[in-house]
This record gives structure tokens, C-alpha cells and sequence, in this order.
């Protein structure tokens, strides 16, 4: 993502709560589309500490797209 939404400027990672999937806004091919959809849906969570672990100790997992690119 080339640059993050106002509101998630401090935030790297973003979780969508309808479906308990957490974005990685760092990742540079991120559909800005998905984040954009889910800032207009209200239906977003940031964590503190703003890490993947904190995120998965919350039951979110990595999306599927970021997932596959990670173990690559």
C-alpha cells in the first residue's frame, strides 16, 4: 500500500472484524480497494500492541493473498 488512510496512519495492521482477517497495510501489494471498503464499512479493528501475534491472540488470521506471499 502506498500510503496509509488518515485514520490508520500509527497502525500497521488492520482487522476486519465480519471476518476476523487481518491486513498488513506495509505490504505493498495490498488492495487499496480492500482497505478502502473496510474503512467505509466501519467494521475495523487496530491492535495494541500493533503486531501480528497481538492480532492472531485476538483470532485473527493474515489474509489468505498476504499469507501465500509470505511463505514465498
Amino acid at each position: 500500500m502506498a500510503t496509509r488512510p488518515p485514520r490508520l496512519e500509527h497502525h500497521r495492521f488492520v482487522g476486519d472484524k465480519r471476518s476476523q482477517v487481518v491486513y498488513d497495510l506495509d505490504d505493498p501489494l495490498l488492495d487499496e480497494a480492500v482497505v478502502h471498503e473496510l474503512l467505509q464499512s466501519e467494521q475495523y479493528v487496530v491492535f495494541g500492541p500493533d503486531t501480528l501475534p497481538e492480532a492472531r491472540n485476538r483470532s485473527y488470521t493474515l489474509s489468505k493473498a498476504q499469507r501465500h506471499r509470505t511463505r514465498a
